[in-house]
């Protein structure tokens, strides 16, 4: 992980930002969100992204610049 990613160690994280994102409407009808990193970095941090997909049994892929969220407890396969 690029270092200048890291969150400080006194990041209090934004709760509303995070709200934000699991409030969209793609994330009610099983679809797929994505952030940049360094915006949840930012904001509210790796860990507490990675705490709220586990709660909801989403999952969380990382490519790029992106974490990309898929909003589905279904099994997922990476084709290619």
């Amino acid at each position: 992980m690029d270092p200048h990613l890291s969150p400080s160690p006194d990041l209090i994280p934004n709760r509303c930002w995070q709200a934000r994102i699991f409030g969209a409407k793609s994330v009610k009808t099983g679809g797929v969100v994505r952030r940049k990193i360094r915006d949840v970095h930012r904001e509210i941090g790796r860990d507490a992204l990675i705490a709220e997909v586990k709660a909801r049994g989403f999952h969380l892929l990382e490519c790029g610049d992106q974490y990309v969220i898929i909003c589905n407890s279904g099994q997922l396969r990476v084709v290619c």
